[in-house]
């Protein structure tokens, strides 16, 4: 039987054992998306997980997206996080950021000032809503197309936010590629009707995702940069489409060629969106050849049983880590 509570090698890094604290977001830091010190206790109580992997963190100012979600962009946010990875290493623990820009799923109440909501294609999630504190609920706007200066600029903002949570004490970062944001945003053709270089076939809707996390490797080394999918999801108005298994296990491919410590793969079925099918994971398990993490509503039984059948290394756990610090 497979075994939760053994040690496990994570890159340079030993885990006490192969559960992992899921990202979740919060909205705990402040109004100008600095973390406050309620956060490090939270952290700190579960650190008992092999690896706690944050709430996603925006790189910049136009990654922020939702209303008092942590940043990591400037130097204000990097001491206030000092305190957190502080509490978690003192309890023994290991703590990944999960760096979340938002790209279309934005409001500009939720922005600071000067910020813009972008997207690969002028094209607003359908159907979603998103809350400010000055007007509620809020319909998402169109955003803006970006031009070439702006991917590159957005590349640059995720090489600048890993460094910036290494200066923070994070033993690495997790790039949030799912649940609809925006790299997912350039991955899905839904999202990305794109004519040049970013847009089109498999490999162009994949370039985003691999210029991020090749210029965050170089920026801070392989083992300390991880990557979460969720393929065929269905949040935020991003879709399961013709063609994913060839997209997802192409960038699997490259991904291994840069030595990323693993690969996070997130099923949402537990919450209702359609179940990704096991061939799917499996194939990107297959790609990757490196450390996969599974999440999605799972509890031990299920865990030792994924385990044991070779489809993932850890699992992740969310909302039994916010009843059970301790879990």
């Amino acid at each position: 039987m497979a075994n939760l509570f053994e040690s496990f090698q994570f890159g340079s890094t030993t885990l006490s054992n192969k559960t992992v604290m899921a990202p979740m977001t919060r909205s705990r830091a402040d109004q100008d998306h600095v973390p406050t010190s309620i956060m490090a206790d939270y952290y700190a109580q579960r650190a008992s997980a092999g690896l706690i992997i944050t709430e996603g963190t925006a790189p910049s100012p136009n990654g922020v997206g939702y209303t008092r979600i942590p940043g990591i962009y400037n130097q204000a946010q990097v001491e206030a996080w000092k305190p957190v990875t502080e509490a978690v290493h003192k309890e023994g623990g290991k703590i990944f950021i999960q760096i979340m820009h938002t790209g279309r799923v934005s409001h500009p109440l939720n922005l600071p000032e000067g910020a813009e909501v972008l997207a690969p294609s002028a094209i607003p999630p359908a159907n979603t809503e998103m809350y400010t504190d000055q007007e509620g609920n809020q319909p998402l706007p169109t955003p803006k197309e970006m031009t070439t200066a702006d991917i590159e600029h957005a590349i640059g903002e995720y090489v600048t936010a890993a460094k910036n949570a290494i200066e923070a004490g994070f033993d690495g970062v997790e790039l949030h590629g799912a649940n609809g944001y925006l790299i997912e945003q350039f991955i899905n053709p839904g999202s990305n009707k794109r004519s040049d270089e970013y847009g089109g076939s498999v490999e162009g809707r994949s370039k985003f995702v691999l210029e991020v996390a090749k210029r965050t490797v170089e920026a801070i080394g392989a083992d300390k940069v991880g990557i979460r999918f969720s393929p065929g999801g269905a949040f935020n108005d991003v879709n399961p489409f013709e063609g994913q298994e060839e997209t997802f296990f192409y960038i699997a491919e490259q991904l291994k060629a840069l030595n990323l410590v693993y690969i996070h793969l997130v099923d949402h079925s537990s919450m209702g969106t359609p179940e990704v099918p096991v061939s799917l994971k499996e194939g990107i398990r297959d790609a990757f050849g490196g450390t996969i993490i599974l999440s999605g509503g799972y509890d031990k039984a299920k865990a030792e049983a994924d385990l044991k059948a070779g489809l993932g290394h850890l699992v992740a756990f969310g909302r039994p880590f916010l009843a059970n610090p301790d879990l």
